[in-house]
């Protein structure tokens, strides 16, 4: 039987790190001993986090390097704040796909956040520098030549930690009592997750999504919730972009950019009676899809909990005081508030 070993990527949070970001980080790594110990427990011989301190050092790259230095058979790799919700059989499967041969299994071979890779130390000897986690199945399969699947199908496995809001919406009891969460103000945005379920049980209502979503997350919405679902699909595909790709660009940033960003919550109440929006689609519109060019991460995860006042950046900020003030309930966040974890707020934790 192949050996597999599974390296979980944990970048640390440097000295200047807000609450918010410190949050983030700490929920991340206590998310990532669950996977060293649910790996280990999966069957894989060599189960480690590494961790670093938070750069610009590419994802492509950073692999490489690990891969020249380790040359693993099989391997399973993962970002810290991924696949929250993973079973063992989840890990398992991950696992045993990492023993075959010139294969790969993703979570998704469109945006993957943990990917098993047998042969791993001659697919990878050649990774671009600048190739994301998210690229990294299409590379393999359009220019490695691969055999790649996946398991889009377990929505579960497309939750990820990236920001706040995700924390809070998967969050177990001992998450909201670490001492990180006891100087997070998450009452405002947990009282509008409430709003926003309501309206999903509500006949006579219409709830907007926009953003990254898909039409597996749309079709679950049509069986499970009594409102009607309005959607505004944008961007899929943004942190897989290619240089040859045409800009980043959304209808709703559109009219922020002609409206001013505090229009937004006129413009949602005529849409619709509750809204998920992908704020960072709306960001990608306004500055580019480069994450660098965006407000600071503690500014994201400070409007991700509709706290206008935390937030430097005077258009998110703006942004942000419109959601929190819209006469309809609002919720801004990132590819998994609008994607599986939409399914979180239509029916809560359990």
């Amino acid at each position: 039987m192949r050996p597999v070993a599974v390296r979980i990527l944990h970048p640390v949070p440097g000295a200047t790190a807000g609450p918010l970001e410190s949050w983030v980080g700490a929920a991340r790594a206590r998310l990532a001993e669950r996977h060293r110990l649910g790996f280990t427990a999966a069957g894989a011989i060599d189960v480690r986090v590494v961790s670093w301190p938070l750069d610009d050092t590419p994802f492509g790259r950073r692999l490489r390097e690990l891969v020249r230095a380790e040359r693993p058979d099989g391997l399973v790799v993962l970002g810290s704040g991924s696949i929250p919700l993973a079973t063992r059989r989840d890990r398992r499967d991950l696992v045993d796909a990492a023993r075959g041969s010139r294969r790969a299994l993703a979570n998704d071979r469109f945006s993957a956040d943990a990917i098993a890779i047998a042969d791993a130390t001659d697919a990878l000897a050649a990774l671009p520098d600048d190739l994301g986690d998210n690229a990294l199945p299409r590379w393999l399969a359009e220019v490695r030549g691969w055999s790649v699947d996946d398991l889009r199908r377990r929505w579960r496995l497309g939750v990820d930690v990236d920001g706040p809001l995700d924390i809070v919406l998967t969050a177990d009891d001992d998450e909201l009592a670490s001492a990180e969460a006891q100087v997070v103000d998450t009452s405002h945005v947990r009282r509008r997750i409430e709003a926003v379920r309501a309206v999903t049980l509500d006949r006579n209502a219409e709830l907007l999504i926009a953003g990254r979503t898909s039409s597996r997350t749309l079709a679950w919405f049509e069986r499970n919730t009594a409102s009607r679902t309005r959607a505004l699909v944008e961007e899929r595909g943004m942190r897989t972009r290619t240089a040859d790709q045409r800009p980043a660009a959304s209808v709703l940033g559109a009219l922020l950019e002609r409206d001013g960003p505090g229009s937004l919550g006129t413009h949602l109440a005529t849409l619709a009676d509750g809204a998920l929006i992908d704020s960072r689609v709306l960001l990608a519109h306004r500055c580019g899809a480069d994450e660098g060019a965006w407000p600071r991460a503690e500014d994201r995860f400070a409007s991700d909990l509709l706290l206008p006042d935390a937030v430097a950046d005077p258009w998110l900020r703006d942004l942000t005081r419109a959601a929190a003030e819209a006469p309809i309930p609002v919720l801004l966040g990132g590819h998994t508030l609008v994607g599986p974890g939409a399914r979180l707020v239509a029916r809560g934790p359990g």
